[in-house]
């Protein structure tokens, strides 16, 4: 399963099963489970650990040093979960010891060709990023998120679960659950209503859609603060309990929302 003209380093674990191609380079303390499978020409840098059915295409660069000026060498970590893609000329970096020293990326998500993760990133489940989309350091994306090809995710922010970014989105703070984020006039990105396609699709009710949509209309529509808007969504929790993510990401939220 693994191609002769692959190079690989001798401390690394590979399960038995794992298809390497050629003149792929896997290195020092990289472990890669059952089931994985990785094309020509990939970079595998340890520490580095990848679990089961992953699939890794050529000219990926996973596992490398992070882009950071205050790396100095420090032994950090890139964690994989189960049954990711990679496409072509993904680069995913390790984390660095400022920044907790761990990049994390879960089950079930997709990168498509030269999509970047940086340092110190926090990627859960079920994402999908277009080409060309981008993540700074230590950005956490939150299950079933999309981003559009060429977007840009500026660092420390977060993205809430089954939010969707339009193509090109440039986002320097977070942007909260369920919310659809498109390209303004002044080129940041600006949300423009509910992930309403995203939502259907993955089975909220027409009644949930709604709460949701009302919940997004107290946050942005009726000029409160933050401090305002928490107690009336709360008031809505006994009819949409979905709305304690919106609660959530706006009490924990550290650089503000998208506005």
């Amino acid at each position: 399963m693994i191609d002769q003209r692959a190079v690989i380093d001798a401390s690394a674990k590979i399960a038995d099963d794992v298809t390497v191609g050629p003149f792929s380079v896997i290195g020092a303390d990289v472990e890669i489970d059952s089931g994985t499978w990785i094309g020509s020409h990939v970079v595998l840098k340890g520490p580095t650990r990848i679990g089961h059915d992953n699939k890794i295409f050529q000219f990926a660069s996973i596992g490398d040093d992070p882009q950071d000026v205050k790396y100095q060498g420090e032994r950090t970590q890139l964690n994989i979960g189960d049954r990711n893609t990679f496409r072509e000329f993904c680069t995913i970096n390790r984390g660095t010891v400022q920044g907790g020293g761990v990049t994390t990326i879960e089950n079930d998500n997709l990168f498509l060709a030269y999509t970047h993760v940086a340092h110190d990133c926090h990627i859960h489940n079920h994402t999908i990023f277009a080409n060309n989309a981008s993540l700074a350091g230590h950005v956490e994306v939150d299950d079933y998120v999309v981003l559009g090809g060429f977007s840009a995710i500026y660092q420390f922010c977060r993205l809430g679960k089954h939010s969707f970014l339009s193509g090109a989105s440039l986002v320097m703070k977070d942007v909260l659950p369920f919310t659809k984020v498109a390209v303004s006039k002044d080129t940041y990105a600006k949300p423009f209503g509910l992930n309403t396609v995203g939502l259907r699709r993955r089975g909220f009710s027409a009644e949930t859609i709604q709460f949701l949509k009302r919940g997004y209309r107290i946050i942005y529509r009726e000029g409160l603060t933050i401090e305002q808007a928490i107690p009336k969504l709360q008031t809505m929790l006994e009819d949409c309990p979905e709305i304690a993510l919106y609660i959530e990401a706006l009490q924990c939220s550290l650089h503000g929302i998208l506005r």
